[in-house]
């Protein structure tokens, strides 16, 4: 459930950018993001590190798009928090007792530490791929950013995830 409460601003900046362009439907993601997760919030008493980062980054990149009028900023919020996601993960290896990975799915997998760190490795790689291609995607392919933000990226986690559980099927708990 949580997951598709996480979808809610981005399903909403979708249809808001088809019908209304770039700059109302930032302001539409940015109200629907504040919303969503004040909510959550308010009902939770935190958010997790994933909803913390998600968003800082709509409200520093979604304010500069709107404060500058341009919309390179909210371009580099997927690339951005991709590539913050891929540092996160990588330093998770190196402090700490356990790596994010294994902090998140820990009661998925069950696993030796080595097989944890590889499991990590694989998501820092995964984020800078997802990161790089929106990047690309958005200054090359412009037309096609907001669908390939909103689809694309989630059919490219989706794979991965298939990918990764086959992968370490061996380890499912």
């Amino acid at each position: 459930m949580k997951q598709l409460i996480d979808f809610i601003p981005l399903i909403l900046f979708f249809a808001s950018f088809k019908a209304m362009g770039i700059y109302k439907a930032t302001a539409i993601l940015l109200g629907s993001t504040v919303a969503v997760y004040g909510g959550l919030w308010i009902h939770q008493k935190k958010l997790d590190q994933t909803q913390a980062i998600t968003l800082g980054a709509t409200l520093l990149f979604g304010g500069m798009t709107l404060a500058f009028h341009s919309d390179t900023f909210i371009k580099l919020k997927a690339p951005m928090v991709s590539y913050l996601s891929a540092l996160l993960f990588l330093g998770s290896s190196f402090w700490g007792e356990k790596t994010f990975s294994e902090r998140m799915m820990g009661h998925v997998f069950h696993m030796e530490a080595p097989q944890w760190k590889r499991f990590n490795l694989m998501w820092v790689v995964f984020f800078v791929i997802l990161g790089s291609t929106n990047f690309y995607i958005a200054f090359h392919f412009e037309r096609w950013w907001v669908t390939f933000k909103v689809f694309g990226s989630m059919a490219m986690t989706i794979i991965f995830v298939v990918i990764q559980t086959v992968i370490f099927r061996d380890h499912l708990s």
